[in-house]
This record gives structure tokens, sequence and C-alpha cells, in this order.
């Protein structure tokens, strides 16, 4: 039923199911009731059912240095058909099985056995104990995450019982691991990067000023995504990370060459204009070089493209469309928290006195 509410949707293609090849079978249906008046149990059936179709190893044989099994098992013609499974005799009041008739200790398994043919999975899986169904498909320009939001509405709309489960595996499980993971990645990766930058300056605001166009780096991305009709997948957040790190890069030209400018005696606001006025030129030519060799790789064709072009149209995309408000902001913030830096500093020594 999953399947074909999956069908209906466009872009998932090539659905299967581990269930579609199965095997023809013969399936034994014990009645209970009738078995215990022989003084039999299910596992006493199960057992001699066991030996006799699939078997049992019973002993070794050893002739020279080799050694062999001893298997106990009916005939080919004896446990081919329903008919002649029918026939198997066992021991009233016992768990073991016999071949000989006869006997008034002996009963037939067509007393309360009954044999039907069927068809059945080639293996049984289980997940957690418990037996799955694997439901397979394959996307034809279909985003992976709207892919997995659809099984999840033909799954609602099935109503399945409580101990039912849907988990997800492959590439939707990669997926959906990597959402759960981006938000905390992202926080270690802001931690990290500013304890270097700290490091660097040997300050502890000014980092903060080139880390500003970090996150106003993400919605420029995103819509860089939207734009190029790229979706959201792993790749695309591994270029998402990958431009956090790019754009960080005009930030440390700007403030780097701003300390440098006021070291040498320059007010701020003139160290300011004068620096952005300076690195304006390598920080074009970088970005344009940056964007120039990621064109290739978005236009590729060939084994892994779809991947290595979904990183490099995260990079062009959000570098283009955020240049130039990183090159307005970090100039801005800077004077900002320069400012607050100052204040603090000079009502710490006002307390202090």
């Amino acid at each position: 039923k999953i399947i074909e509410k999956l069908r209906q949707r466009k872009g998932i293609v090539d659905l299967d199911t581990t269930l579609s090849n199965r095997k023809p079978e013969l399936q034994a249906h014990i009645d209970r009731d009738k078995a215990s008046q022989f003084g039999l149990r299910v596992s006493d059936i199960a057992g001699a059912l066991r030996t006799l179709v699939g078997g049992d190893i019973v002993g070794t044989y050893k002739e020279a240095d080799d050694q062999y099994d001893v298997w106990l098992r009916a005939t080919p013609a004896g446990r081919s058909t329903a008919e002649a499974l029918d026939q198997i005799m066992l021991r009233i009041g016992g768990a073991r099985s016999s071949a000989t008739a006869g006997s008034t200790s002996l009963v037939q398994l067509v007393n309360f056995v009954s044999f039907r043919e069927s068809r059945g999975p080639n293996q049984i899986d289980r997940f957690q104990r418990q037996r799955k169904i694997t439901v397979i498909g394959n996307l034809a320009d279909y985003p992976l995450g709207d892919a997995i939001e659809d099984v999840r509405q033909a799954v609602a709309e099935l109503s399945l019982p409580a101990d039912y489960r849907v988990v997800f595996t492959g590439r939707a499980k990669s997926l959906q691991e990597t959402f759960g993971n981006f938000l905390l990645a992202f926080g270690l990766a802001m931690i990290f990067m500013y304890m270097i930058l700290a490091a660097q300056f040997e300050h502890f605001v000014h980092p903060v000023s080139i880390m500003l166009a970090v996150p106003l780096s993400l919605p420029f991305a995103l819509f860089s995504m939207w734009l190029l009709r790229e979706p959201l997948n792993i790749y695309a957040i591994f270029g998402l990370f990958m431009l956090f790190g790019i754009v960080k890069k005009n930030g440390i030209l700007q403030i780097d060459y701003t300390n440098t400018l006021r070291a040498r005696g320059l007010d701020r606001d003139s160290a300011i204009l004068q620096a952005n006025r300076v690195r304006l030129r390598p920080i074009l030519m970088t970005t344009m070089m940056l964007v120039a060799s990621m064109v290739p790789i978005a236009l590729g064709s060939g084994p892994g493209s779809g991947g290595r072009a979904s990183m490099a149209k995260v990079i062009i995309g959000g570098q283009m469309l955020c240049l130039l408000l990183t090159l307005l902001v970090t100039p801005i913030s800077y004077s900002i928290f320069d400012d607050w830096g100052a204040g603090r500093f000079r009502s710490g020594r006002r307390a202090g006195k």
C-alpha cells in the first residue's frame, strides 16, 4: 500500500520491496487443541519437521584424515509435497519423530497439521529483533528532503497500528542525521573560530566583528539554492560550512589592515575608510577567482558530479550575494563593537579607581 501511494508522487521511481521476490513454500498450520490431545507440543512438531525437512547433524564420519558430518533427513520423495509430509509419524507424548509405521504409539501429522501452498520471502530480515520489510526507490530530479516528507505523508494516510514503525535508511538516514547535527556543528565551528581569531588578533571584541558576517551568509546561501533549483542535501550542507570559512576571510583582511593603520597613528574612522579602500581590490580578486574556479565544478559531469555541483553552487551563490553585505557589515560592526569595548574598558578603569 505504501508503494501504491508513493507511485502517485512524481519524482520517486524504481519502487520495490523485499517482499516482491517471493518463493514457493509450504506453510504448516498446527491445530494446537488436537495436538495437545496426543500429548504433543508445538515445539515437538516443529523439531520433527526441522529434522525431517531441513535436516540435522547427528554425528560425524571420519575417513583417514578427513571428517564428515552425518545428516539425518527425509528422502526427497518424503519431504517434497504436502501429501508426503502428511504421512510423517510422530511418537505420541514424545518429542522424537519416527518414520516407522505400524505402531499404536505413532500418529500421522495429517491428524493435527494442515499444509498450504503459499509464497514467502526469500529471507526474513529483522531490525532490533523485529521483522522488517524494506522499501527501495530512486529519485528522478527530485529533492531527497521532499521525498522523505512524501513517505511520511503516505505512512500517515495508512493509519498503521501502533506497533508498526517506519525507519529511514540509506541516504535518507544520512540526511536526517546530518540535519540533526548541523546546529551542533555550526555552534562548535563558531566557538573554535572565535578562539582562533581572538588568539590571532589578541582581542576579545574584534573577532565578533568578523564572525558577524558568517550567520548573515546563511540566508544568501539558501536563496542561491532556491534560485538555482538545488535541493538541500548532504553535499549542500558541506558547501555551507566551506562558505562560512570563505566569508570569514574577507573580514580578516579588512580588520587586520584596519588595526595595522591604527597602530601607525591613524584614527579609527580614517583607518576603517582607508583599509576598506585598499583591501577592496584583493577581496574582489579573490572572490572572482574563487567563483571562476567553482564554475567548472558546478557545470561538470561524470561520476560524483552531482555532489560536487551542489557544493560549488552553494559557494558561488552565497559568496556573490553576500559579498556586498560583508563589505558593509564588517566595518560598521567593527566601529560599534570598538566603541562598546572602549566604553566598557573606561568604565572598568573608573570603577577600579
